[in-house]
């Protein structure tokens, strides 16, 4: 508690230099395979996590946030929520297997059991290291959980681009898939150096089994909002829109994901530690939320301004069918990145019911809008689930911070500089194009509008919306946690 600030800033640094090399690896991956791939390869897995991503919601029950939430936590309860995770690691691996014949028979699709029965390892894998994370988000060693996960993805990567050029066509994607756990799990125990004892009754980790069981059915209620649509898709329309679809969502949703990935797992640890300080905890959460909307918003905005480009220079002409609905889900994006940082205050004090009822309103909104949308195609659909996530997102904030020491007008105000300066930044550099556009092909010409618009945005952020001072301090912390760790070392 003593250097939580600087802690926080560390540790923000250490996963957003780890997302950013996690977002060029995923980035540089998807086009390496999807030149070396088809999109009915990626649609066969498509189909396959369709269905396995809801047991993958239960594979830690909750339980790694329950032990990062909590003031104190004992060896006995460490040990006893691994083997649970064991447990229910074992449980969702053989539910898998037994899914496999009906996923198939669903899809009318053999191909599929033999997929899930390899997807079904990664279960193990995951429950295996649940707890080491959590170790190691509680001690806030956040670079080291960035080296693990990066790591991971490296690896995986590589054998998922491997196996493409060896000609295994989805299988590749698969051994990525199971790889990934693996490799992180390996880290996280090398990591920690703890070796957990035997399972106790009486160790008191039942309010935390409650506290993550109610995360975890949150967490399947969004789960199955968010991908009824890819399900019914993949069902009327074929493997091959549910590759283009998945593939859109996935170029769409990367950056909003990462970062906010990055940001949450060290502001959840740092607010978790201040639920009893409410002045601290409010001005760590709004410098939080500002930083990740200022990244995450402009990307977004300009991807879906430079769609055609992006997707062309990306993806390559075959998956041009892709940027309308890149487009088109711009917008429900942009609602996630200015919605889902809410996600870490909820939860860090106590109010995990409130989230669990908020997604069981929203879930039956995202399904109508989905069921009218298909009959349309994909782009029927990513325009109905834009549309839905516009009507939501302002009852959503106030409800998210209704009695907390966060008003609606303090998200506004920090949501509103960014996507101002982003809207405003983009349009500019899109008129510009009209101009020069026509002279250059798609890479050059999307490296000009990028860099015109990014310039324009920091120059509006910075200057005109006096976000200058910000961004001074959070560095001036960071030096300062880099010149106490001198000293200690000059001492020593």
């Amino acid at each position: 508690m003593k250097d939580l600030k600087q802690r926080t800033i560390r540790g923000g640094l250490a996963r957003l230099i780890a997302q950013g090399a996690n977002f060029f690896l995923r980035l540089g991956s998807l086009m390496v395979l999807a030149r070396l791939l088809a999109p009915k390869d990626f649609g066969l897995v498509g189909m396959v996590t369709a269905f396995t991503g809801v047991l993958s919601l239960f594979r830690d029950f909750g339980l790694s946030a329950a032990a990062v939430q909590r003031d104190n936590v004992t060896q006995e309860q460490v040990s006893t929520l691994f083997w649970i995770n064991m447990m229910v690691g074992g449980i969702l691996a053989v539910l898998a297997l037994a899914m496999a014949p009906a996923i198939a028979a669903f899809y009318h699709e053999p191909r599929l059991i033999g997929v899930t029965a390899v997807v079904a390892a990664g279960f193990l894998f995951n429950a295996a290291g649940v707890q080491h994370s959590a170790l190691l988000q509680r001690q806030m060693r956040f670079t080291a959980l960035a080296v693990i996960n990066t790591l991971g993805l490296v690896v995986g990567t590589a054998i998922a681009i491997g196996g493409a050029k060896a000609g295994y066509g989805y299988w590749s994607l698969v051994a990525m898939t199971v790889t990934m756990p693996l490799v992180v799990t390996i880290g996280c125990w090398m990591a920690t150096a703890w070796v957990p004892g035997r399972p106790q009754r009486g160790s008191g980790v039942r309010s935390m089994m409650r506290f993550g069981s109610i995360l975890t059915l949150n967490g399947l209620v969004i789960y199955v909002a968010n991908n009824f649509e890819k399900v019914l898709l993949g069902r009327y329309w074929g493997v091959d829109a549910l590759g283009i679809y998945g593939r859109a969502y996935q170029f769409a949703n990367i950056p909003t994901d990462n970062l906010n990935s990055a940001a949450s797992e060290v502001a959840f640890s740092a607010l978790s530690r201040l639920q009893n300080d409410p002045n601290r905890l409010r001005t760590y959460f709004l410098k939080g939320y500002s930083l990740v909307l200022a990244m995450t918003v402009p990307i977004t905005i300009a991807c879906a301004f430079f769609s055609d480009d992006v997707i062309y220079v990306l993806l390559g002409a075959k998956w041009m069918a892709a940027s309308p609905i890149f487009r088109l889900l711009a917008p429900a994006i942009l609602v996630f990145a200015v919605v889902n940082p809410l996600g870490w205050l909820l939860p860090s004090i106590g109010l995990v019911g409130r989230g669990l009822k908020m997604a069981c309103v929203l879930a039956p909104m995202m399904i109508a809008g989905v069921l009218i949308g298909l009959h349309y195609g994909p782009n029927g659909v990513a325009f109905a689930y834009s549309a839905v996530m516009m009507l939501w997102v302002v009852p959503a904030i106030a409800w998210a911070v209704h009695g907390t020491v966060i008003s609606s007008k303090d998200v506004w105000l920090n949501a509103g500089r960014p996507l101002i300066a982003s809207a405003a930044s983009c349009a500019l550099a899109l008129g510009l194009q009209h101009f020069y556009g026509s002279h250059f092909s798609p890479l050059p010409r999307l490296v000009i509008g990028v860099t015109i618009s990014t310039a324009i945005y920091l120059w509006l952020l910075l200057y005109v919306m006096g976000q200058k001072s910000f961004y001074l301090d959070l560095i001036k912390g960071f030096r300062n946690r880099s010149s106490v760790e001198e000293e200690i070392l000059v001492s020593a």
